[in-house]
């Protein structure tokens, strides 16, 4: 498609493998909306847990990808469940997933909440920006072209024995211009309306969180090693792997993700712990790192006891 639209640029095949590692990934049909994928995600985690729509007590989006301006998405996510509780979005770039998290369990934990469901539906296959002037531009937009369609959800609720055991959080909001997606409606008129990114810049802010998430885990007494699995926001292949060296974490304890499906946004983390799940690498009472980086910038870093 990208070779199609620009035959004023020489783009040779595979390009898309040898810089970023992608095989392949999920586009969802057309006139799919975020809230589908939600709600999906949604559905199936109640079912896996056995749990009414009536059970959920508040439900938070948390996706880059919305329905809407203006109401919540959540809303639309709540309708398409029959959920009645309260909603809210949570917007922090791929951070999203983790923010929320942070947030149901301060609501739990202060006896507001009891049972939180977080959503979200990314579908980054639409900010393709196929017609490019030429390679300078071709660069900071190709980053987009490895971004997959993706529902995730999680419930969260109150337990005598905490699965958060704690969460941490930092920005570096100088760095906010290395990627960016106008708002259609109030940003500037001058930028492009599909992302721009700059990954060299996006990349050197988020190494130095991660060393930052190792030492927070180790002011709560835990070294990287202790994880009996590691997950981290898998934007490229080199990516994961520089970040994964960058913390000190082994290649076996993280699942790769990137190459089947891409670049999912706030469904990298969910994904993961399905994947190893389903693969038989995750169990009741492991130490589970997620490590979330996200533009902005912004970092975080969730210790879970499954």
């Amino acid at each position: 498609m990208v070779r199609a639209t620009n035959p004023h640029l020489l783009i040779v095949e595979g390009v898309l493998e040898r810089l970023y590692g992608l095989e392949e990934r999920r586009v969802a049909p057309k006139g799919t909306l975020p809230s589908d994928l939600a709600a999906a995600a949604g559905a199936s985690a109640l079912d896996r847990a056995r749990l009414a729509p009536s059970d959920v007590d508040l439900l938070i989006f948390a996706g880059v990808s919305e329905d809407l301006e203006e109401p919540a998405t959540a809303h639309v996510v709540a309708h398409k469940l029959a959920v009645t509780a309260p909603v809210f979005d949570v917007k922090n770039a791929c951070n999203g997933v983790l923010n929320a998290l942070q947030i149901a369990d301060a609501l739990i934990r202060t006896g507001t909440h009891t049972t939180v469901m977080v959503v979200t539906g990314e579908l980054p296959s639409r900010l393709m920006r196929l017609p490019v002037a030429d390679r300078s531009e071709l660069a900071y937009a190709m980053p987009a072209y490895t971004g997959g369609d993706m529902g995730a959800a999680l419930l969260v609720q109150a337990s005598d024995t905490p699965g958060l055991i704690a969460t941490r959080f930092a920005a570096d909001s100088a760095g906010w211009d290395a990627a960016t997606m106008v708002n259609p409606y109030f940003g500037s008129e001058d930028r492009p309306r599909c992302p721009r990114i700059d990954s060299e810049s996006l990349v050197r802010s988020c190494l130095g969180f991660a060393q930052d998430g190792v030492r927070e885990m180790a002011e709560l007494g835990f070294k990287i090693g202790d994880a009996d699995l590691v997950c981290v926001h898998q934007a490229s292949m080199p990516f994961t792997r520089t970040l994964c060296a960058a913390v000190g974490a082994e290649p076996e304890r993280v699942v790769p993700v990137f190459p089947r499906y891409g670049n999912v946004g706030t469904g990298s983390l969910p994904l993961q712990l399905v994947e190893a799940q389903n693969a038989g690498r995750l169990h009741r009472g492991d130490l589970v790192a997620l490590f979330g980086l996200a533009s902005g910038t912004s970092c975080g870093l969730a210790l879970c006891q499954w």
